[in-house]
């Protein structure tokens, strides 16, 4: 199967990620209800093969670019209670491997915070592939997965009355991604 027939007008090459025209974004529950979040600083690159399985994508998030509209908030979570910030100041994504089973997109890989590595799966959808403004071709993908903070020893956490803590175990991440051809 051709990169062509699963990614139509996706070509092999180099495709970096634009972080201007992207997001990399989660969601934690907090208390009752959800809290969402960003990183504003990350960078990385999709290298497209022709066939897709031999594909790959890395990627570097800038922990301190956290952003939860809270600056409070924001401001423990980089402590050691939480993401260690001053010890860690990176997570990275490294595909491992590039899956199509009956037309869904898999991309499993290598996550690390705070210097622990664990593998994730991200379900990825292909948005496709058009000309932008100033005369460069853009790919669009939307991934999705959901972690357990744990597995990475974020192990913070405020207990409530009965059975509830103030923070929940499951990380709801999500990405929009635009790339650029190189």
């Amino acid at each position: 199967m051709s990169i062509a027939t699963v990614a139509p007008g996706l070509t092999a090459g180099t495709w970096n990620i634009d972080p201007a025209h992207s997001e990399v974004t989660f969601t934690i529950r907090h208390l009752m209800s959800k809290v969402r979040g960003s990183f504003t600083e990350f960078s990385g690159a999709v290298q497209i093969a022709e066939e897709p399985a031999d594909s790959t994508a890395t990627a570097e998030i800038t922990v301190a670019s956290l952003d939860t509209r809270n600056a409070d908030r924001d401001a423990h979570v980089r402590t050691a209670d939480v993401l260690d910030v001053e010890n860690h100041p990176t997570m990275t994504f490294a595909t491992k491997l590039v899956r199509t089973e009956g037309g869904e997109h898999r991309l499993d890989g290598d996550l690390t915070i705070k210097g622990v590595t664990r593998p994730v799966s991200l379900e990825v959808e292909f948005n496709g592939v058009g000309e932008d403004p100033w005369g460069g071709t853009r790919a669009g993908f939307s991934a999705s997965t959901t972690i357990n903070r744990k597995d990475w020893g974020i192990e913070f956490n405020v207990p409530l009355k009965g059975d509830k803590a103030l923070l929940g175990d499951k990380v709801d991440i999500q990405l929009e991604i635009q790339a650029v051809r190189a």
